[in-house]
């Protein structure tokens, strides 16, 4: 019995041997990093993955607050969630994950999804967290993105074409009758004899009415045009805004922003155009985060509530801390062509106003709660 003994304890060490060795060469090669913390936050084991990902040795992060490795102001508030989570047993990141940003040790931020688990052993409590970069896949859809907006871009350039022979072809006719009523007027008023205002009072009616059917033609390619409405659908508002904002951080210096996505609770989803909206999203974030460059203070909000104005409708406010704006500037925002940006081709916001208006919904600009700007924009709230 002894030696069967002896022989089963020497199993159980070489099977316990094998997980070990199993469960290393797993995290050794799996992408996603893998963090271990405590019920005080500190770190307790942090995967190869996660020293590629955050360049930290392990040695440098035991033992340490995991919001070392977060940015402002989550850095600030994460032993606030523990303490709600321990106290009050609700779950708002464990078991339920969600998009966020990260901060290596050079003090850069990258986007990544977090998943958080639970876990008791020995009457202690742990927590885990899966951590995916999405730098590289986002990237991806990022060039997707470009591409598709290259093809659309040569559609329009094609329909814009189109546009234009078609209102050539459609104007001149009245336009050659406008002149035409016009000169035989001139001639009248010129003649050396008396003027015949009969005649003088019908080229000018003439001429109005020919006006008047211009304005109709252009009226009526504009309707058409309105007709062509954009494929939307019912998208959760939190990820679209988390994503959008994560988008517009790549390749571009976020150091010391303090950046945080607020969406109230009362708003679920929106009826939307997700690749659209999300590049509105981008191209605010990225003018707010270029015009807080020299900012001493940096901060950045994304955030969404019910419209206090119009019923059925969200207002999403992206708002900074930088200069605030030109007042010159203010009067010519959505016109394209309009930018003090030494390289911007000032049709960043003509892009956003049209995307905006054509979710049936209207954008403005204003001073933020720090002196900067807040620029507001509304969509449609998605029915149940």
């Amino acid at each position: 019995m002894a030696v069967a003994d002896d022989d089963t304890d020497g199993l159980g060490l070489r099977d316990h041997s094998l997980e070990q060795a199993l469960l290393g060469s797993i995290l050794t090669t799996v992408p996603d990093a893998l963090i271990v913390i405590d019920m005080r936050g500190r770190i307790v084991s942090f995967s190869p993955a996660a020293q590629r990902m955050f360049q930290y040795a392990e040695g440098d992060v035991l033992g340490e607050n995991i919001s070392m490795l977060m940015p402002s102001p989550d850095r600030e508030r994460h032993d606030g969630y523990i303490d709600h989570y321990l106290t009050t047993g609700e779950r708002r990141i464990i078991g339920i994950g969600r998009l966020t940003s990260a901060r290596r040790r050079d003090g850069s931020t990258f986007p990544i999804e977090l998943s958080v688990g639970e876990v008791e052993t020995e009457g202690r409590r742990l927590f885990t967290g899966f951590i995916r970069d999405l730098t590289e896949r986002q990237q991806a859809e990022r060039r997707v993105a470009d591409l598709q907006a290259e093809l659309a871009h040569a559609g329009r350039v094609t329909a814009m074409g189109t546009l234009a022979a078609a209102l050539a072809h459609e104007l001149n006719q009245p336009l050659t009758a406008i002149a035409n009523y016009m000169e035989a007027g001139r001639d009248l008023l010129e003649g050396d004899g008396p003027v015949d205002r009969d005649m003088l009072r019908e080229a000018m009616n003439e001429s109005a009415g020919q006006a008047l059917r211009a304005g109709e033609i252009i009226r009526s390619l504009r309707e058409s045009i309105k007709r062509g409405e954009t494929m939307r659908q019912s998208e959760p508002l939190r990820g679209l805004l988390a994503e959008g904002a994560a988008l517009a951080f790549i390749g571009i210096d976020s150091r010391g922003i303090d950046m945080d996505v607020s969406v109230d609770p009362a708003i679920d989803r929106v009826f939307v155009n997700r690749v659209q909206l999300q590049q509105v999203v981008i191209n605010l974030v990225k003018n707010a985060v270029e015009a807080m460059q020299d900012s001493p203070v940096r901060i950045l909000r994304v955030t969404a509530a019910p419209a206090t104005d119009v019923p059925g409708k969200v207002e999403v406010i992206v708002a900074d801390s930088g200069p605030g704006l030109d007042p010159d500037m203010s009067r010519t925002l959505f016109t394209p062509f309009s930018t003090t940006k030494a390289r911007g081709l000032g049709v960043g916001l003509s892009i956003s106003q049209t995307i905006v208006e054509g979710h049936s919904g209207r954008i403005w600009a204003g001073p933020s709660s720090w002196g900067g700007t807040a620029f507001h924009f509304t969509l449609d709230i998605a029915e149940d």
